[in-house]
């Protein structure tokens, strides 16, 4: 019998031999696990590499746990950590993620809890690109967290490889063990995910969410919607066990700056934006069906979270995206706001608004009157940003240009 902690993650692996010889595409595994409630769970394993798969499980259900694993392929065998009983003991230190569990919305929906009822209060920065080496790992990571903590934040938007403002594999999206695909968009490279792992692990070990944006929209246009599919049930099947924040896509509807069908014509904006918005609904829909833990689930905007999807019963929160203009912002920011809160359908955050830097502008003058507008105006926290951060530019490595031509700016994190 294992032993394990309420809210903390378990992990176990097995081997499966004899089966297909593309195990990534062609294979599922996963375990299945009993409650002391006798509630059941199918947790989905996801593979690392070669005949190698590993699940990950926790739960704020104190007592005994059983489980079993399964693949899809009746003539593979399994070996290695098949079956087994997990006896979960109550948490006793301070984490208040392991303490008080995951985040969702409230009753009335109009603020954050954990799963025992504790209020949250939402204070995110975003680190769009800190899962590579642009944020190197241990020493640059583990700073910026911690001063991140000493300034109160608990909440870390970060981008599961498929990053914004490059095309795929640009060299700023590598990390210590290379890209997140192969060329071919045939095959996850399960050491990308390792290295992200020491990250994510990291952050939660702290005490702080990970708001994990599995892709930027644009991204299905070059890897197409199954490619973006099978992403997410890696993402799952890795870090739906901790208590992960889901960010469906980062700008959902907005194209690529030189996407050839809008350029030569061949469809408008609202015509893109409208086929992106469909995909997105179901790919919404199927991150819900599949993640067995139920985690919170969102969307980044190119405006109104909302607006990015078909349907919006999908949501458990209302990001927003208000503006990079600093003086000529703030009006415009306080009227989306206020117009998002008054619908008292989700929480509202505003998840992108003025970056700190951006542009040479956006100092502390107005990150100040953001934030305090927004928390008044009745959303459920803020979100930060700072330009040399989203980016990770350091002293002797600035982004440099993005795909337009021009640079949003050097300053370093």
């Amino acid at each position: 019998m294992y032993q394990i902690r309420q809210n903390q993650v378990f992990e176990w692996s097995v081997r499966v031999t004899g089966g297909p010889a593309d195990p990534f595409r062609s294979l599922t595994v996963w375990a299945d696990v009993t409650a002391p409630d006798g509630r059941q769970l199918r947790i989905p394993a996801f593979w690392s590499g070669q005949d190698l798969w590993r699940i990950r499980y926790a739960t704020g259900q104190t007592g005994v746990h059983a489980f079993a694993t399964a693949c899809s392929d009746g003539q593979a065998s399994l070996s290695g950590c098949c079956s087994g009983l997990l006896n979960v003991m109550p948490y006793e230190g301070d984490n208040p993620l392991y303490r008080n569990g995951a985040i969702g919305p409230s009753a009335n929906r109009r603020y954050l809890q954990h799963a025992d009822g504790t209020p949250f209060f939402w204070l995110a920065d975003t680190w769009w690109m800190g899962l590579s080496t642009r944020l190197p790992w241990p020493a640059g990571f583990q700073q910026l967290t911690a001063d991140r903590l000493k300034k109160g934040f608990n909440v870390v938007q970060i981008v599961a490889g498929l990053y914004p403002d490059m095309e795929p594999f640009d060299p700023r999206g590598a990390n210590e063990a290379g890209f997140p695909w192969t060329r071919d968009w045939q095959c996850i490279n399960p050491d990308y995910f390792d290295a992200a792992d020491l990250k994510i692990a990291w952050l939660v070990d702290q005490g702080i969410i990970p708001c994990i944006v599995g892709s930027w929209g644009y991204l299905k246009d070059y890897a197409g919607l199954d490619t973006i599919r099978r992403h997410w049930d890696n993402l799952i099947a890795r870090w739906s066990a901790y208590p992960v924040v889901w960010c469906l896509a980062g700008e959902a509807i907005m194209p690529f700056y030189n996407n050839p069908d809008i350029l030569s014509g061949r469809i408008t904006r609202k015509q893109y934006a409208d086929e992106a918005r469909q995909a997105w609904t179901g790919m919404m829909r199927h991150v819900r069906n599949h993640d067995p833990f139920g985690r919170l689930v969102t969307i980044h905007p190119t405006a109104n979270g909302h607006e990015q999807i078909d349907d919006e019963s999908l949501l458990d929160l209302d990001m927003l995206q208000t503006g990079h203009s600093a003086y000529l912002s703030l009006a415009p920011t306080v009227r989306k706001v206020r117009a998002a809160v008054a619908r008292a359908r989700h929480p509202v955050i505003n998840s992108e608004v003025c970056y700190e830097g951006i542009c040479a502008s956006s100092g502390a003058d107005i990150q100040r009157y953001t934030f305090w507008s927004c928390v008044l105006a009745g959303c459920c926290g803020h979100t930060y940003g700072a330009n040399g951060i989203w980016q990770l530019n350091s002293a002797d490595e600035p982004y440099g240009p993005s795909p337009h031509g021009a640079s949003w700016g050097d300053a370093s994190w």
